[in-house]
Formats: structure tokens, sequence, C-alpha cells
């Protein structure tokens, strides 16, 4: 058995390494996977827990350590703004704060489906490695600018940066698990992020306290204190973070052998393509991508996300600034009056994501509070993951203009904006939910296959 095990995960590693000259009509015999192995599989359900285990502890902290950092970079924004920023650079002059968040996302946007077709050439940890530190060091940057037109430069690299970093994580995750155990990781990986995102405020607080040291102003450390620490994790992340399933062999940066053994990996990529049939990519070639494309949910999936942004970013970009500059609570009331919210969103998040998988659903949770996907094929989820965020991006943007200081003190318009795309989320996802239910039993009943994947349902 150990011998079927090493053969299948070297030939499939060896497939990976060709796949930019596979033909896609010789996949699915590239990628078949021996009975034997899907039979000790469901014998040895504790190895499998093991195995299972072993990759949640060396890949959901580290990924949840950089999506915070990055959330910490991103959305401290308003925090810096009240710290001093907007004094000092004037960007509290007519809509310059708006324009600093909002070109963030033009670039964040434009290199999000480049940023996963890098991270599969490159690999997991020196890709995802690399944008950490670069953009960590960017913030440090960030710091020592005099004007706010230099910070505006810096926030369009700042989005070319973290384009990759949400996408690839999301995608590397979707690799790694089946459809039913992958919810639960999502969600402990964006708790991980929202929950440290939260508390950055108390952080800004206790870096203000400090006042002006070394010749700069307190908000000027916000940036270099933060910077540094992104810097350290993403350097941490180029060191100890794994690769795709099908790579899980090969040695890492500092480490002589690869995270898994040839038996575990076959395992593992066994699961996988039980479970959807893609453990294995096939190569990113205009005819893949195009008929992804062509599938209506590749398009209704963002316009979700970017629903579900425009609220998300709404709260995160004004809220300390509609605290602080409208409601008149002090810097110090401000910064700890943000830290619930998001405290109190990481502890549902996780619950909710664990009962999805137990109950293996998605449609009706998402109703409940306001992204759906079951994609099979791994360039549609590499495309699709990019699309989302593409998605989400919009919803930034959207965002950057939903509030603004001339509305103050209600923000009518804001709070209508941010209703409506609550309430388009909740139309499209009931739709979604009948339609996904309707086309399983056909399936079911054999008229239908779904995803062209032979066993394929989606989560509903």
């Amino acid at each position: 058995m150990a011998a079927i095990h090493k053969h299948e995960a070297v030939r499939i590693e060896n497939t990976s390494k060709k796949e930019h000259i596979v033909d896609e009509s010789h996949l699915d015999q590239n990628i078949h996977l021996n009975d034997a192995i899907q039979a000790e599989i469901d014998k040895d359900e504790k190895r499998v827990r093991k195995i299972i285990r072993k990759v949640d502890f060396r890949m959901v902290p580290i990924l949840g350590l950089l999506y915070m950092w990055a959330l910490i970079d991103r959305v401290n924004l308003p925090n810096i703004q009240i710290a001093g920023m907007g004094t000092e650079l004037e960007t509290t002059k007519g809509n310059r704060y708006t324009l600093v968040t909002m070109i963030f996302f033009v670039t964040y946007i434009l290199f999000d489906y480049p940023s996963n077709i890098a991270l599969r050439k490159f690999g997991a940890a020196k890709w995802l490695g690399f944008i950490g530190t670069a953009w960590g060091c960017l913030t440090i940057a960030m710091g020592f600018v005099q004007s706010w037109k230099t910070l505006l430069v810096c926030r369009v690299i700042f989005g070319a940066l973290e384009a990759g970093m949400a996408p690839g994580c999301i995608y590397l995750l979707g690799a790694w698990y089946t459809r039913y155990e992958v919810q639960k990781r999502f969600a402990a990986w964006a708790c991980i992020g929202v929950f440290g995102s939260g508390i950055s405020s108390a952080l800004v607080y206790g870096i203000t306290t400090i006042g002006r040291v070394g010749g700069l102003n307190a908000w000027r450390w916000i940036f270099i204190i933060e910077g540094i620490v992104s810097a350290a994790v993403g350097i941490v992340a180029g060191i100890v973070l794994i690769d795709f399933p099908d790579r899980a062999t090969r040695p890492g940066i500092l480490f002589r052998k690869g995270f898994l053994t040839p038996e575990e990996a076959a395992i593992v990529l066994a699961r996988i393509e039980r479970d959807r049939a893609d453990a294995v990519p096939e190569p990113f070639t205009r005819r893949n991508v195009l008929r992804a494309l062509s599938d209506w949910k590749m398009w209704q999936f963002p316009f979700l996300l970017f629903c579900n942004n425009l609220t998300v970013y709404s709260f995160s970009y004004f809220l300390p600034i509609i605290l602080h500059g409208s409601m008149g609570y002090s810097t110090k009331m401000t910064y700890f009056l943000t830290i619930p919210p998001y405290v109190c969103a990481s502890i549902w998040m996780f619950a909710i994501g664990c009962l999805n998988d137990r109950l293996k659903v998605r449609g009706p949770t998402i109703i409940m509070q306001s992204l759906v996907i079951t994609l099979a094929g791994q360039t549609k989820r590499a495309l699709a993951t990019a699309m989302l965020l593409m998605g989400g991006g919009c919803g930034g943007i959207a965002a950057s203009f939903a509030f603004q200081s001339k509305d103050a003190p209600d923000y009518i318009p804001g709070m209508i904006t941010a209703i409506t795309s609550q309430v388009v989320t909740v139309i499209l996802v009931s739709l979604n939910w009948f339609f996904f239910l309707h086309q399983n039993k056909k399936a079911e009943k054999g008229e239908v296959v779904l995803e062209e994947t032979p066993g394929f349902r989606y989560t509903i």
C-alpha cells in the first residue's frame, strides 16, 4: 500500500511540474487515483484526521496572522487620520481622505487574478511571504511621507501588493480541504484577521500615548511599528507556510524534507479528488479561463461580495471618524468603542463557519447574516476567488463614497446604501438557494451532470 501511495504522489507531482504542457484530454488519466487508496481512507480515519490536524496547525495560524496584519494596515487608516495624519498631511480637506481610501482598491482589483497565477507558479510560501514582507516595508515607508500625494502613491502600490493576500489564502485553503471541512477553516482564518484588526484600535491608542519620539509624531509611529510587525510575519510565512497538496512532498526554504510524506500526500489528494475531482490543477489556459467566465455564477458571486463589502468597508473606514467627528467622542473613547464590534464579529464568524460545515449548508446562514461558492476545477476556483475579491474591492470603492462629511451627522445616504446592499444580498442568495436545490434534485435523477463532474452536488 505504501508503494501505491508513493507512486501516486510522485506521479501527480510530476504532472504538476509539467502542467503548462498537459493537454486537457489527458487530465482524467493523470489524476485518476487508485481505488486502494480510497479504501484505506475509509478504513483508517484516525490517520486521516492526524494528517488534517497537521495541515491545520501548519497553515491556518500563519495565514490568519498574514490576514490580520493586512487588515490592521488597511483599516487603521481612519484611526491614524484622527491621531494626527489628517492635520499634518491635510487629508481632512475636500475629498482627500476619500481618495486615499479609494485608490487602494483600484490596484487591489487589477492585481487579484494575476497574483493567484503567481501564487501557483512560485509557490504559496515564496509568494505570500514576499508580498507580506513587501507591504510591511511599504507601511514603514508611509510613516515618513511628507505630503498626502506621496501617501496616495504608497496606497496605490499597497493595493497591488495586498491584492494577492486574501485570494491567495482562500485559494490555498480551498485546495487542501474538502467542501464540508473548509468553511470552518475559512472562518478560523478570517476570525484571526477580524479579531486582530479589532484590537488594533487599542494598539493605536497605546502608540499615540508615547507622543513625539525621535522627531516623529505618534501617527507616524503607528505606521512604522505596524509595518515592522507585518514584515516580520511575512518573513515567517515565507519559511513555515506550506504549498499546494500536489507539491507537499517538496522540501521547503529551510526544510530538507517535504511537509508530507508521499503516502500522506496521496491520501490528501485522494480525498480532494473524491470530493470534487480537482486534486491536480488544470493549466491556466485561455480556453479554461474563458470557459470559467462563461458561468453566470462567476459573475454573481463577486456582486454578492460587492454588496457585503460596501457595508463592511463603510464600517471600517468611517466608524472612527463618525464617532469622533460627528458624535463627539474623545479620541481615546473612539478607539475603544471600535473594538467590541470586531470581537463579536470574529466569534460569530467562527461559530457560523462550524455550523455550516456540520449542517452542510451555506445559503440560510448567509441570508440570516447577509460568500457563497461551490465551484469545481482549480482554474475556476482561482479565477472565482480573484473575482470575488475584485467584487469586494469594488465594494470598498463604493464604500469610500457612501459616507461623506457633508451628510453628517445622520449620514442618511450612506445608511440607505448599506441597507439596500443587504436587501439585494438576501434576494440573490434566496434565488441561488432554490436554484441550486433544484439542480441537485435533477442531478440525483441523472438528468444533469453538475460542474462537468459526476457525483458533484452544490452546497446550498
